[in-house]
């Protein structure tokens, strides 16, 4: 037996070993239990390495665009073996990097599969060996996996999920997406840049289906100047299987369907929790359409079992795990400040290129709240920075509530906007409003400007458009 802890971590991604070191900053003793890698999906097969696949695309198409630039030399080639070793040593860094904290936070972390064996009490397997770990508090934080359609099951050779995706063997001349969200888009936008012809089909009638209706269309423009060809209120109605390649047949919602030759097919239809074996049930944990119903803190409905990141519900994104797991233990040690989260203030980004951003509400979302709202505009092409940079196609574009000047989103596709975001995150949280905005000084020439003139433009005030 271990323990007795203050708290225990059924899962050590960036929900679960945030939650543990925050735990320890606080002076509770608190444990890890994990199956795989620290770090989890996110950092060992997700958010992480991806980046690294997508900077190394970036870079290569650059290469391929010298003379824009006023260079010469042979256009680069690659190496898909490489690509992929690079990706993976930067993903095993920094999962090194988290049994780091743990050691440093003197979190023990606990190998082996969990389950809640009873109030309290989690029961861990290794091989043959059954132990337990007992805390006063457990908080589940074992995230979620992809979903899966009938016809569509990945295989790991023909048809993939993102872990095939990430380490493909050889480069497929032609690749098939099902499911055009951040994850479908970003592996659209890599192997695009590759070389590949993709193909991406979405059941819902925008791609990126999320985002506000504007970004998405104005980003859909940019992906098939780049080739990607897109099939939207359609179905994978079917996907045969050769010896090097698959069939699918796609039926859009009006027409005729149509067929579909690709080396490889990729499904990033979205995702579901992990709560399976776990005991849920069994301590009176309350699951709803395959995630783990929570409160406002984290609770769920079993005394002392508490739940965090992408088990506990959509948006399944990292940093909202990551704030998940500091409320849950705040709240668990009476912190004063602690407040819950503030779910219409979570950024979300698709790394893709162009890259796409986003908080708070799209303006059809807003109007259907009942909102009468003013609505901001300002184009790359009109940005000093983004032209220098060779990036000129892009867009901001803010939504406020024309009574009282509140706020209520923002939306960006371009260059570099993932990085940009914050700042309307930041405004939201402290309730900025557009004569706030408007006063900020924004610094010349960058790409931030962008924000400033899409604000300005909401009031018909834009300087340079």
């Amino acid at each position: 037996m271990a323990g007795p802890y203050d708290v225990a971590i059924l899962g050590g991604g960036p929900g679960g070993y945030v939650a543990a070191i925050r735990a320890a900053q606080l002076g509770m003793k608190a444990a890890v239990v994990e199956r795989e890698a620290l770090g989890g999906i996110c950092l060992n097969w997700g958010c992480i390495p991806t980046k690294a696949l997508l900077r190394t695309s970036e870079v290569y198409s650059l290469s391929q665009q010298l003379e824009s630039f006023g260079l010469k030399g042979p256009a680069a080639g690659f190496d898909i073996a490489a690509i992929t070793k690079r990706s993976r040593d930067i993903a095993n860094q920094m999962s090194n990097g988290v049994k780091f904290l743990m050691r440093k936070n003197k979190i023990d972390v606990i190998e082996g599969e969990g389950s809640l064996s009873g109030p309290g009490v989690i029961a861990v397997t290794r091989g043959n060996v059954t132990s337990e770990v007992k805390a006063k508090h457990i908080i589940v934080a074992t995230g979620a996996r992809p979903r899966v359609i009938p016809g569509l099951e990945t295989d790991g050779k023909l048809v993939w999920s993102y872990r095939e995706a990430m380490v493909p063997s050889t480069m497929p001349g032609s690749l098939l997406v099902v499911g055009s969200g951040a994850i479908g888009m970003e592996f659209a936008s890599f192997y695009r840049a590759l070389g590949a012809e993709v193909t991406v089909v979405e059941v819902l009638p925008q791609i990126l289906p999320v985002e506000d209706g504007e970004i998405s269309a104005f980003a859909r423009r940019q992906f098939e100047k780049l080739g990607i060809q897109f099939h939207t209120g359609a179905q994978v109605t079917s996907l045969k299987r050769g010896k090097n390649s698959v069939i699918a047949t796609i039926k859009p919602d009006s027409g005729a369907a149509l067929e579909v030759t690709a080396d490889r097919a990729i499904v990033a239809v979205g995702v579901q929790g992990n709560v399976e074996g776990l005991g849920l049930e069994a301590l009176g944990a309350k699951v709803d359409r395959g995630f783990i119903t929570v409160d406002e803190w984290q609770r769920t409905t079993a005394a002392g079992v508490y739940a965090i990141g992408d088990v506990a519900g959509p948006p399944c994104l990292a940093h909202k795990a990551m704030h998940e797991g500091v409320i849950c233990i705040e709240r668990i040690a009476e912190v004063a400040t602690a407040r819950p989260l503030e779910r219409n203030r979570i950024p979300g980004c698709t790394y893709c290129h162009p890259q796409i951003a986003s908080v708070g509400l799209t303006e059809a979302a807003a109007r259907d709240a009942g909102y009468e709202v003013k609505v901001g505009k300002f184009p790359f092409l009109g940005n000093g920075k983004a032209v220098a940079l060779g990036e000129p196609q892009g867009m901001t574009k803010t939504v406020f509530d024309a009574k009282t000047g509140e706020l209520l989103g923002a939306h960006m596709v371009g260059a570099e906007v993932t990085e940009l975001i914050q700042g309307f995150v930041i405004a939201m949280n402290h309730e900025a409003t557009e004569e706030s905005l408007a006063e900020v000084i924004f610094p010349h020439p960058t790409i931030s400007e962008t924000m400033h003139e899409s604000v300005l433009a909401a009031f018909g005030q834009a300087l340079h458009v």
